[in-house]
């Protein structure tokens, strides 16, 4: 562990990645605080920047950006009673009574403080986890990567919103976007349709913008009041929030390994932690702590939650190459992009990247709990931007990043049709995470189909002979059987119902 912090120490302390931290901070910041938008809204639009940048100074922005954007959703809830993103839903609960009782700079240092230690706490579990779980994945032969490569995509599939069905579609749908290109046994090409620009896939950083920045954009010129202006109470700057969080330490270190907890779960997610963590909160309340009606705690357990789950996403997603949820899936898309390969790969060939990254997750919680507090004036000042500037201005910064990585009109009009695709999808309750996680994980899993059946004098029967690989397995039969169950059972009930 602190071999890792030590190797990745030069890359991360130079001025450019410490200045991307600060600028990913105060953007993911912004980003959560705008109603609509959110950490993965704000890592997609900065992908194409980051592939341009050094490996750690890229990550550690892309990085700062998830803490900041995880984070500042619970501003937006806490004045306007508008969640900024889904993760900060359960903030509402104690944040805006809070504000209403005219603590409102009270509600947002809680907040703030609370989702910075809550990270700070997820990032040490993941400092000693990760390397233990890579030592582990160590003993990895390919059927045992294609096994957790089917695993992950099941698992973010049939855990995300909507239906599972739905997921394990958009999964699948994925996985044939990732057959698109040069096939890497023979160097045939597939599906390209006689389309020199497709040998080599869809690019991905397109695919997200469209499916992601594109599809919210057209959601939110759907919705209008574009020179809409909410009235913001009068705010400033003030470290109080540091002295009031020790009244309730004991709640912040046990949500915030609710959250990490969560995190590591493929797909569970940092709203599902947050409702966890406030309902654990207020079961275990003192007789005069009224949740609901203003509780600094209620503050602090979903906070210190959603913040921990950034680090407890992270855990699956180095060390197994499994994404924790949609944000980290473009993380380790942006980590493939720089021509790096989560997983035990990462710590045995790359230990100072693996480092670097640590330390910017670390960095980026500290940078948090100064600058978050330091501009709170200004975040309310950003509440009162209007979406008529704010959707211009995302547009712009979409298309000009696309662009920018290949100099490629044909990136443009990938993006655009995935922009149409994932709103239309969304209209019909499709997850566009499964979207980008079969993509990634796709290759995994083809690869290194092929080469155990290579290595096989068995046929498939290799997958079930070593002990992991069936052991997997078996974990994903048990969800599949799930998955039919919970689809058939209701259509099976309503027969009975009519008799």
């Amino acid at each position: 562990m602190f071999e890792l912090l030590r190797e990745g120490a030069p890359l991360f302390f130079n001025l450019s990645a410490l200045a991307l931290t600060i600028f990913g901070v105060v953007a993911g910041l912004v980003i959560g605080v705008l109603p609509g938008l959110g950490p993965l809204m704000g890592i997609v639009l900065m992908l194409p920047v980051a592939f341009h940048l050094p490996p750690i100074a890229g990550m550690g922005m892309l990085i700062a950006i998830y803490v900041g954007g995880s984070a500042g959703g619970s501003i937006s809830a806490i004045l306007l009673r508008i969640p900024g993103t889904p993760l900060a839903a359960a903030t509402l609960f104690d944040g805006y009574p809070l504000a209403q009782k005219g603590r409102s700079q009270d509600a947002i240092g809680l907040s703030i403080t609370a989702s910075a230690l809550g990270g700070l706490i997820s990032g040490l579990i993941l400092l000693f986890f990760s390397p233990i779980l890579a030592a582990f994945a160590l003993r990895f032969a390919p059927p045992e990567y294609a096994a957790m490569a089917l695993l992950g995509l099941l698992t973010i599939a049939i855990v995300s919103e909507g239906s599972a069905i739905k997921g394990l579609i958009a999964g699948g749908f994925g996985l044939v976007l990732a057959t698109v290109g040069t096939d890497e046994f023979t160097n045939a090409y597939r599906f390209t349709f006689g389309n020199f620009n497709l040998t080599s896939g869809p690019n991905l950083v397109a695919v997200v913008v469209g499916l992601f920045a594109l599809s919210e954009l057209f959601f939110q010129i759907e919705k209008g009041d574009f020179l809409a202006r909410p009235q913001i109470q009068k705010l400033k700057t003030s470290f109080r929030a540091l002295r009031l969080i020790l009244r309730h330490k004991f709640n912040l270190v046990r949500s915030a390994l609710v959250g990490t907890f969560f995190g590591a779960i493929p797909g569970a997610g940092g709203d599902i932690s947050a409702f966890i963590s406030y309902a654990v909160a207020k079961r275990m309340a003192r007789p005069n702590e009224r949740y609901g009606e203003g509780e600094e705690g209620g503050v602090v357990a979903t906070e210190a939650a959603n913040n921990g789950t950034c680090g407890g996403a992270l855990i699956p997603s180095l060390s197994l190459g499994i994404p924790g949820d949609a944000s980290t899936a473009v993380l380790l898309g942006a980590l493939f992009l720089l021509g790096f390969f989560p997983g035990p790969e990462l710590f045995r060939y790359n230990p100072d990247v693996a480092g670097g990254i640590f330390i910017a997750y670390l960095m980026s919680n500290v940078v948090m709990l100064i600058l978050g507090i330091v501009l709170v004036p200004f975040f309310g000042a950003v509440l009162k931007v209007p979406k008529a500037w704010l959707l211009p201005a995302v547009l712009l910064l979409s298309t000009m990043g696309v662009y920018a990585l290949q100099n490629s009109v044909f990136n443009l009009w990938v993006m655009l049709f995935f922009g149409v695709l994932g709103y239309t999808m969304r209209k019909a309750h499709y997850p566009l995470s499964p979207i980008i996680i079969g993509m990634i994980l796709g290759p995994v899993l083809e690869n290194n189909f092929r080469r155990a059946l290579l290595l096989s004098r068995d046929g498939p029967m290799i997958f079930v002979e070593r002990p992991i690989s069936a052991a997997i397995l078996g974990i994903v039969a048990v969800m599949l059987v799930y998955v039919v169950w919970t689809t058939v059972r209701p259509a099976m009930a309503e027969p009975d119902k009519a008799a």
